[in-house]
């Protein structure tokens, strides 16, 4: 039996940490999860926020937890590593401290910020036509989002010039945590890909000054480049005793959520495919060079494997459709269930199910009503759209409700209408790239049979679940520690550790159905766009 490596993995998402500790043998093994929560501020004109000293208290408490839980020697830890939302915007001082809250991924005030940087005269896609073509050659990509993060930073410079005078870095999210636990500035190539300021040829010298005096950043902000494997510090004294950790502790780059869940899927050779779904959502399939679909803001992001890129389209709210649903609809504002009481009892047939889990009713009752939700269609745009079209004013909706038309046939059209526009994006990917016929789904909304099945019958494909799927991005954490220490030679052995646990085959006879109901889904936001501006686009 070969010692175990133990590794600490934070998986840092938009609502909370997950903190993991792992036995990497001839496997990775789960020996310890805890979860703590923080909060997302969401504020008019369409900021998104969160406190870096929240994320700080949240890794506290769970990796205080998770030590307690697993009995193991805090000496006997190998590593510490990350898996972690992206494309967030954390200014820092010299000493390491954010100078204001930072900004999410999902923060969209910059407009204006975007329209003078790039989004005027003649345009493609959104970008001025000569800045968008010199952008592919350099970084393949263009940020053309109001989201990507170049125009958040440009939004404090513009909006909070006594702010922006403090900055010292720009660092993403885990690397604000990576330099709060060793004091160094640094940021992975797949975040600093992610900026869109990376010369995507240089490798970890990838910084283009030509791209920073094109959008106006100062080169002097951005950080050093390393790789998702690289060992980037040691745990200092006052941290570590804060997370119950040993000083000194190996602290490796890891990687942004983009990259590592993938890894821990076993998605990473060329053409593998996976899919995922938690917060936000999104299709991504493993190719070997860069490739850009500005039409549908689809590009190759950088792989947490050098060589390796992941064509990336994004859904900005997927299972957080199922818990708003639940939140709004199946439990309602007096506390009342979907049979009107407080009992999770569910009667079909001759038998009688008692749930423990809100999610899992909800997924039976939803097990109950036909293919296609009655007719009713559900566009799960609740924050704005990124892929295949941008538009930051569009919602959610349930489209053609009938006096027959209840609940249980609304919540069951939000599930299908998150995997609607996964099969869109998966189709326009395809446009570009060869996808797997074989595609791992992973992430929360992973969890349930009947959610897998309705994605494998809505885009046709066969899907593949792993095991405990919610963790698996601290498992692509944990494999980048793997390989640093030089337990495994690179992140393409992660495939065999990483076997399928159930596989769900699409049925043939509710194709026609979801196609039909696709067909609407995807006319629904040509026919709205214009009210969708109407009603948001001054918020």
């Amino acid at each position: 039996m070969v010692n175990p490596t133990y590794t600490i993995s934070y998986d840092v998402g938009t609502t909370g940490v997950k903190t993991c500790l792992f036995a990497i043998t001839d496997k990775i093994e789960l020996l310890a999860a805890a979860s703590e929560g923080y909060n997302l501020y969401v504020l008019p004109g369409g900021g998104a926020e969160q406190d870096p000293d929240e994320w700080w208290d949240a890794m506290i408490k769970s990796t205080n937890a998770v030590m307690k839980k697993s009995k193991i020697d805090k000496k006997d830890i190998g590593g510490i590593s990350f898996c972690s939302q992206m494309q967030g915007l954390v200014l820092v001082d010299k000493d390491g401290n954010a100078v204001r809250r930072a900004m999410s991924y999902m923060d969209q005030r910059a407009r204006e910020e975007l329209k003078k940087g790039i989004a005027y005269g003649p345009q493609i896609a959104g970008a001025n036509i000569p800045k968008l073509l010199r952008a592919l050659q350099i970084t393949g990509a263009v940020a053309c989002s109001v989201k990507d993060p170049v125009w958040k930073y440009k939004w404090v410079e513009a909006h909070e010039p006594e702010v922006f005078a403090k900055a010292y870095k720009w660092l993403d999210v885990k690397e604000y945590l990576i330099c709060r636990m060793t004091g160094e500035f640094v940021m992975t190539q797949d975040s600093a890909f992610a900026t869109l300021l990376y010369d995507i040829r240089k490798g970890k010298e990838g910084w283009s000054s030509e791209m920073c005096k094109l959008y106006g950043v100062q080169e002097k902000h951005l950080p050093k480049i390393v790789r998702c494997t690289d060992r980037v510090g040691k745990l200092r004294d006052k941290e570590a005793k804060e997370l119950g950790l040993e000083p000194g502790t190996a602290v490796f780059g890891g990687g942004g959520d983009a990259s590592l869940i993938g890894v821990g899927a076993g998605s990473v050779d060329f053409g593998d495919t996976h899919i995922y779904s938690g917060t936000s959502g999104w299709v991504s399939t493993v190719v070997d060079k860069s490739v850009v679909d500005t039409s549908a803001m689809i590009a190759a992001t950088v792989g947490a494997w050098e060589g390796h890129f992941n064509y990336f389209a994004e859904l900005e709210t997927a299972a957080k459709c199922v818990e708003w649903v639940k939140d709004h609809l199946a439990l309602d504002e007096i506390d009342i269930y979907l049979d009107k009481s407080h009992d999770l009892k569910h009667h079909r047939e001759d038998r009688e199910t008692v749930y423990t889990n809100l999610y899992d009713y909800m997924m039976a009752v939803v097990d109950t009503v036909p293919a296609g939700a009655g007719g009713v269609v559900f566009t799960p745009w609740l924050h704005g759209n990124r892929c295949p079209f941008e538009d930051p004013n569009a919602r959610g909706m349930f489209f053609n409700i009938s006096l027959e038309t209840g609940k249980s046939e609304m919540i069951r059209a939000v599930v299908e209408g998150v995997c609607f526009h996964l099969r869109w994006m998966l189709e326009t990917e395809q446009n570009k790239v060869k996808t797997s016929n074989v595609i791992r789904f992973v992430g929360g909304g992973a969890l349930n049979d009947v959610t897998c099945q309705i994605l494998a019958d809505c885009t046709g494909k066969t899907i593949e679940t792993v095991d405990s799927p919610q963790n698996i991005g601290a498992v692509g954490a944990a494999a980048t520690v793997a390989v640093g220490t030089g337990l495994i030679h690179d992140l393409g052995e992660a495939k065999r550790l990483i076997p399928a646990a159930k596989t769900f085959y699409p049925r043939p006879e509710y194709k026609a159905i979801y196609d039909r109901n696709f067909r609407v889904y995807k006319n629904l936001y040509k026919a709205n766009k214009e009210n969708f501006a109407i009603l948001n686009a001054d918020k």
